[in-house]
């Protein structure tokens, strides 16, 4: 995935959460109990573009904040 495309994905992650006022601790425990082992650093990393994120990766998110891919993925 194009590093751009990354970061921006990233940064509508972490505004996402941030309006679902949740920290990124908590959106790290919400992903453990789904099933994925993921740390706050993680998560810090990927709303920053520094970590490549995984489609199943995105659909945990997705589900987690109980957003759209539509809002994940917006690029305007």
């Amino acid at each position: 995935m194009d590093r751009a495309i990354e970061k921006r994905i990233g940064a509508n992650i972490g505004s996402l959460r941030e309006k679902k006022n949740l920290t990124q601790d908590d959106l790290a425990v919400k992903h453990q109990l789904a099933g994925w082992d993921v740390s706050r650093s993680s998560v810090a990393k990927i709303e920053v573009g520094q970590r490549h994120i995984y489609s199943d990766e995105i659909l945990l998110i997705k589900n987690a904040l109980k957003v759209s891919f539509e809002d994940i993925f917006n690029m305007d």
